[in-house]
């Protein structure tokens, strides 16, 4: 079956208002190809104009949370404006999330890495498996994750932040609680009941009581931010251009060590 026959999004309501959009390319480790990308913010999308929606919970399917961007995908056509739309379609999912009027809770059972580490750090909540780990791991294949630190910057202390960036090293689920990363860590059998806490707590709250809440504490019309994000997208573009950055990515896909000029 191909991606465009696949439902990428699966999507379910329970009687509360509670919905959960579920990454569903697991054989892919949930990469955000441009499809999904596209498939999520028609969700999201459809999701802010239904007021019978109390909070939204994003999930996945198979091993991984999600693995950032699809690179195979990027691969394939590299060429900067191709780049430039790319991560300007990403940045718009992501800043969707946060104008949403409802919570929006990141139920993580795996790896996320990079824009999936991004997607987390977006979430309003999230609640993650003692067994999920976190990384922005761009930097091990030539690309910085310029779009996704500025998102991690706002839950992670600047040093621990930059530490994770310039790194590329994983963090345990117990340490991304500890850094602000996730609100909860469960293990695997208990993820189910932690995240039921946490959407009960808004169930418990009117629908407009919870809606004015989030309006209040994270105001959409940061400019600040917003211009961060899209000065990351800017830098990421041409970084996908660099020579490391092209080498990287096709070792990846290889699985091989990458062939980098040492000069």
């Amino acid at each position: 079956m191909s991606e465009e026959e696949e439902t990428l999004i699966l999507r379910t309501q329970d009687a509360r208002g509670v919905v959960t959009l579920t990454l569903n390319r697991p054989q892919a480790f949930n990469a955000l190809s441009e499809a999904m990308l596209a498939e999520l913010q028609r969700e999201l999308d459809a999701i802010a104009c239904d007021e019978s929606v109390r909070a939204i919970v994003i999930a996945a399917e198979g091993k991984a949370f999600c693995a950032g961007h699809d690179l195979k995908e990027m691969r394939a056509d590299p060429l900067l404006q191709y780049y430039e739309r790319l991560f300007a379609r990403c940045s718009e999912m992501m800043l969707a999330i946060q104008r949403l009027p409802v919570p929006v809770i990141a139920r993580v059972q795996g790896i996320a890495t990079a824009a999936g580490c991004q997607l987390v750090a977006m979430c309003d909540l999230a609640v993650a498996s003692s067994n999920a780990r976190f990384a922005v791991s761009g930097v091990n294949v030539g690309l910085f994750c310029s779009t996704p630190g500025v998102a991690l910057s706002r839950n992670v202390l600047r040093k621990q932040a930059f530490e994770m960036l310039v790194t590329g090293e994983f963090i345990s689920a117990q340490e991304a609680k500890a850094r602000g990363l996730i609100n909860r860590v469960a293990e695997p059998e208990q993820l189910e009941a932690e995240l039921e806490k946490a959407c009960r707590g808004d169930h418990q709250q009117t629908t407009r009581r919870s809606r004015n809440g989030k309006r209040i504490f994270l105001p959409p019309g940061r400019v600040g931010y917003r211009r961060r994000v899209r000065r990351g997208e800017s830098i990421m573009a041409r970084n996908m251009m660099d020579e490391a950055a092209l080498e990287g990515v096709q070792a990846f896909i290889e699985k091989r060590p990458p062939r980098w000029n040492k000069e």
